[in-house]
């Protein structure tokens, strides 16, 4: 460029040439730029990486399901909880609906409470707790396993051992003699208890126990019951053939 017979020249300055101050002012300017910047990088660092496991977890079959293990059977078999809790292989752990496993396992008659957790990174655990049986009742040549709330759950070929019978024509929850059988033996002293061989329940007001060495008590209906037990627990050294609580203030013997 030239102009008033000079030659002039842009030269770019040395930093040196920058006074102090100024950078300084630009070095402050550039921080607070990168520290504006730094908490949208890091939040979208942190989204990008969220969505990436989101979606590993979520939609593959990396931590999909392989292996349902099944504790606390005794009656069933792990093969016959699995099928009901109908896992799909591989499914997604983390989707695995565990009320709805719940729920269809407890369709099983032999299953009182069951739970289902996830044990990560492939296995989902299904815990069962069967029903605990307090008495048999004859049906034809076998016999159907009651529990303490009456519900009929299982079958079985002979009595298991320690089990008292007892004779009701329809068990179940909301029947009424199967409710009076259970009131009553629930009230049993253990002496007594040891004794039992049999309930009947005719009708809630016929209920009568049949004892070992071929004694009877007559229970009358189930009010009153914790009384009746202890009066005939005092009366079986007494009694040859026949005990009658129906009336406990006034029980008779034969």
């Amino acid at each position: 460029m030239s102009g008033g017979g000079r030659n002039w020249r842009l030269v770019r300055a040395d930093t040196d040439a920058v006074p102090p101050s100024v950078r300084r002012f630009m070095a402050r300017a550039r921080q607070r730029r990168l520290r504006a910047a730094m908490p949208w990088a890091i939040a979208a660092g942190v989204l990008v990486l969220v969505a990436l496991l989101s979606w590993i977890v979520y939609g593959t079959s990396a931590l999909g399901v392989r292996d349902v293990r099944v504790i606390g059977v005794q009656a069933l078999t792990p093969f016959e909880v699995e099928r009901v809790a109908a896992v799909p292989a591989d499914q997604p752990l983390a989707r695995v609906d565990l009320g709805a496993v719940r729920a269809r396992v407890r369709t099983l008659a032999p299953v009182d409470r069951v739970t289902v957790r996830r044990s990560w990174p492939s296995t989902l655990v299904v815990e069962v707790v069967e029903r605990t049986p307090v008495a048999a009742v004859p049906v034809g040549k076998e016999f159907t396993l009651i529990d303490r709330s009456g519900v009929p759950y299982r079958t079985v070929a002979a009595n298991p051992g320690g089990l008292p019978l007892v004779r009701i024509a329809t068990p179940g929850p909301s029947d009424v003699n199967t409710r009076s059988a259970l009131k009553v033996l629930a009230a049993l002293s253990d002496d007594l208890r040891e004794q039992v061989v049999e309930i009947s329940v005719a009708t809630p007001a016929q209920i009568s126990l049949e004892l070992r060495k071929n004694r009877t008590v007559v229970w009358g209906d189930d009010t009153d019951s914790p009384l009746k037990s202890e009066v005939a627990t005092l009366l079986l050294k007494r009694a040859d053939k026949r005990i009658d609580v129906s009336a406990p203030m006034v029980p008779t013997i034969r």
